[in-house]
């Protein structure tokens, strides 16, 4: 498989342009490489890149990934702030909308056929635990579904469906347009059929023609270990169902992550606080310190100063699609006595005498 180019390069931006930038580099490529004014072999694998860069480029969360992690936070990765990544044209936001201006109709100019699902958003918060080292849930949804009593035709069972007259059972129809660029054909669903090709004399009661019922359904969804606050999962055809013969739409769930009671998450690494006293910083000691993994026993070296880290390798979170772990870190807090007994401060005062 090809390297995929850089997402800015592709645009023909710098890595600090704007989003006005960005789509007006957008619009002036998608113009230049569209099929339909465009006629060279690789025009339309051009298009389709030119397409797949902004989608990621001008979402702020994508972008955010991208710019960190590159194409590991995009594409591909189906957990990644651009879900899972370049799905064509027909989900693109915007995309319709500026070809709409320019040739008069969906884009490309022409009759985009059976429509899939519409995608389904939902948040799913999870513990920091489950975060850094994996889980599965099981999320509740609503969705559509072809209506079991009509098996989707919208018809009451046994009535009849005649063609349609107005496009003669195709489902769309054809019509010419100038536009800035030329006449263009464009071809639009029916308004008659609305798109079957058959009329319904006899809607069905239980979806009352729609041929879709809402259906309440529990999914499982594995978190993979590593996931950050933010990061996007998605489902793939367990959304919406779309048209006939037209693929499902998709489950886009966004991980929310709760923060914990004594760690700090930096990338994979995780952060602790350990309270000491004067002597056992002093002095040295052996510690049991709380891990993701189980508590474990840390040695603190005698003079060890405040703020002092202490490493203990391999005890951070999981990386995301790795086998490795980050580091935790663990951060010395000597805590200052503010109340002493009469003996606490004779002790603390002979003590004082001796040091320099």
């Amino acid at each position: 498989m090809a390297e995929k180019r850089d997402y800015y390069e592709v645009l023909g931006v710098d890595r600090n342009a704007s989003d006005e930038d960005i789509k007006k580099a957008f619009r002036k490529c998608a113009m230049q490489y569209h099929p339909d004014r465009n006629h060279e072999p690789d025009a339309a694998d051009k298009f389709k890149e030119v397409n797949e860069a902004y989608q990621v480029l001008s979402d702020p969360e994508k972008r955010s990934a991208y710019d960190r992690y590159g194409m590991a936070g995009v594409g591909d990765n189906p957990f990644g702030s651009g879900g899972a990544g370049f799905s064509g044209f027909d989900n693109f936001g915007g995309f319709g909308d500026i070809f709409e201006t320019f040739f008069g109709g969906a884009a490309g100019g022409g009759f985009r056929g059976p429509q899939r699902g519409n995608d389904l958003a939902y948040r799913l918060t999870i513990s920091f635990e489950e975060a850094c080292l994996g889980c599965e849930k099981e999320v509740k949804i609503k969705r559509k579904e072809f209506c079991s009593a009509c098996s989707g035709t919208g018809a009451a069972p046994g009535s009849s469906t005649p063609k349609c007259t107005e496009c003669n059972g195709a489902g769309y129809v054809r019509r010419v347009q100038q536009s800035l660029f030329g006449r263009f054909t464009n071809e639009t669903v029916c308004p008659t059929c609305h798109g079957r090709g058959t009329v319904i004399s006899e809607p069905c009661r239980e979806c009352r023609g729609t041929g879709k019922t809402t259906v309440e359904r529990n999914l499982k969804v594995t978190i993979p270990a590593g996931v950050v606050d933010g990061v996007r999962i998605q489902l793939s055809g367990q959304g919406d169902v779309g048209d006939k013969s037209a693929a499902p739409g998709s489950v886009i769930i966004t991980i929310s992550v709760q923060e914990h009671k004594y760690f700090r998450r930096e990338d994979n690494d995780i952060y602790y606080d350990l309270n000491l006293n004067v002597a056992q910083a002093a002095l040295g000691c052996e510690v049991t310190v709380p891990t993701l993994y189980g508590d474990t026993k840390l040695k603190v070296p005698a003079g060890t100063q405040p703020e002092s880290i202490l490493t203990l390798k391999g005890k951070g979170s999981q990386i995301l699609r790795r086998s490795s772990k980050g580091d935790m870190f663990v951060v010395v807090k000597v805590n200052i006595p503010t109340k002493l007994s009469k003996e606490q401060k004779d002790l603390f005062d002979k003590l004082g005498k001796t040091l320099n």
